[in-house]
């Protein structure tokens, strides 16, 4: 890619400089891209900016929930929810 850079949202869009969804392949640099995987939260929990508990609150996802999730290490897991934004729950709340 060269020109100037415009990059898209990353709170609507997912990517880090370690690692991007697929979907945005060409959109953005980074180290590695992942295709998302489905997978359902077992309890209510934030979705939050950052991995850290006092992280700013995005939104508030609920039990059954869907999360795109694209990375799960340290105990948190960090994707999308159903709306779209971008960010890192409690892994303990995601299932399998």
């Amino acid at each position: 890619m060269s020109g100037v850079s415009n990059p898209p949202d990353p709170l609507t869009h997912a990517y880090r400089k370690d690692l991007a969804d697929t979907a945005l392949a060409g959109s953005v640099i980074a180290s590695h891209y992942a295709e998302p995987l489905i997978r359902h939260l077992v309890a209510d929990a934030p979705l939050l900016l950052d991995s850290d508990n006092d992280s700013e609150v995005l939104t508030q996802l609920k039990a059954g929930d869907e999360l795109r999730m694209l990375d799960s290490s340290r105990g948190w897991a960090w994707g999308y929810g159903p709306d779209g934004r971008v960010g890192y729950v409690r892994a303990e709340a995601v299932g399998t």
